[in-house]
Order: structure tokens, then sequence, then C-alpha cells
């Protein structure tokens, strides 16, 4: 079981997602609710929870407010936003949830599957790493921010030429030349990056449409990026392919 509490300002918000939790994520307890950065911090130093669903803006602060307060915080976080779906999904990408309101069904249950990996592994994402990824990704929706083994590096998506899958990780082909291995598999790739000119043209490689360089045709056929390196069109994925590459 996993003990929660609920921060919102809004009283809707807290009942609703309750009712939602209830529904969906009955090994969600929710122990208690809050509806400001004082009493929310008065309650997590009392009942030391395991998950914190938290708004990013509230009344008399933000989320942020009560996360700065907390030293080497032993829970999860997922934050219930109101921004829109474009940041939202962009913030994905850190090693933490963000919700949007109205909430999901489906996506409120992976992000308690994942708060539940958190718990059994005992490995919180530090708060230090939310607040730079929060700060960068609010105002600039052309960057994007990656989960690598050591760390987030952020990037600019214009400067992505090409992904890779690798197994459960993702190889990024940046104009540098350099490579910078993902732990997220190639469909979250293409779930975010298809609204940038990104499209799968095979099972394992996702391309930025303005990097090509050139079309060669077969039976699938491959292309020659801007970088020098050739990529595969599985036949499969050639009709759509060729469809988006005529409107360029």
């Amino acid at each position: 079981m996993i003990n929660a509490i609920i921060v919102d300002d809004e009283k809707n918000g807290r009942i609703l997602l309750q009712l939602l939790l209830k529904q969906y994520c009955p090994n969600v307890n929710v122990i208690e609710t809050a509806s400001s950065v004082e009493q929310a911090l008065e309650l997590i130093n009392k009942l030391n929870p395991d998950l914190l669903f938290l708004d990013i803006e509230l009344t008399n602060g933000s989320g942020f407010d009560i996360l700065n307060e907390i030293e080497n915080p032993d829970f999860s976080v997922i934050f219930v936003t109101a921004y829109d779906k474009y940041a939202v999904k962009a913030f994905k990408f850190s090693a933490i949830d963000y919700l949007l309101k109205p909430v999901d069904e489906e996506e409120l249950i992976r992000a308690v599957k994942q708060a539940e990996k958190h718990k059994k592994e005992n490995q919180y994402p530090s708060i230090e790493a939310l607040s730079k990824n929060y700060n960068t990704l609010k105002y600039d929706s052309g960057k994007l921010a990656l989960t690598t083994q050591t760390g987030l590096v952020f990037i600019e998506i214009k400067d992505l030429i090409r992904c890779e899958a690798d197994g459960k990780y993702t190889n990024c082909y940046l104009v540098n030349g350099s490579k910078i291995v993902v732990s997220r598999n190639l469909k979250e790739f293409e779930d975010f990056l298809s609204e940038h000119n990104f499209i799968r043209i095979h099972n394992s490689h996702l391309v930025n449409m303005g990097f090509i360089k050139q079309y060669y045709s077969g039976r699938g056929g491959y292309v020659l990026m801007s970088d020098g390196s050739t990529v595969d069109v599985s036949q499969r994925k050639k009709e759509e392919f060729l469809k988006r590459l005529n409107k360029i």
C-alpha cells in the first residue's frame, strides 16, 4: 500500500483525484489532503508519506516552495498541473511524472506504477533536478530534458537529428556529432517528437525530417541524413513516409 498526500488549492481538484485513485489505483491510500504550502509541509513532516500529488501553482506559492523546504525527501512526487499538453509531454522526460488536468485514468495508473517502483528501489529523483527541469522547460518549449544514467541533459529539439532504439534505451544523435544514451524507449520519443517534424520510418528509427538529405528507393529504401548516416525505411512505414516527404 502506498500512503499519499494530495496538495491542491482547489477543493474540487482534491476530491476528484481522490475519487479517481479509489477507482483506478486501490493500492494508494490517501492519508490526508492540503490546500496550502504551510499545511502541506506540516502534514509531510508529520505523516511521512510515500507519495505526494502536488499541484504546481498554489494560491500562496508553488509546489516547488514545498519541495525546497524538505531535505533529502524519501517520497515520490507526481505533479498535477493545468499546463498545456505540450509542456506536460516535455516534463515527462525527466525522472518524475506530470499529470494534466483533467487527469486521464491511464496516465494516473502509469504514474502510480512509477511511484511504486521508486518505493521498491528506494530511489527518488533529486529536488535539484526537478527544479532545473521545471524552470528550463516551463518557459522554453523548444528544449527537451533527457534522462541519462548520470542525470539530466538539456538539448534543443532543433539540434536532434535522429533517435535509434537500443533495447529499453534510445540513442540520440545531435548535430554536434555527439550521441546521448537515454533511459527511455523509442515509443516515448515518438509520442512527443511527432509534433516536431519527426517521423518513425522503421521499428528502430525516428528521424527529424529537416535533416534528411536524400531518399533512396527500394523495397523500403533508406534515407541519407545530414550527418552522413543512413537509415533504413521499413516497407510497412514507406507509404506514410513518402506522403510526409512530398509535403516538405
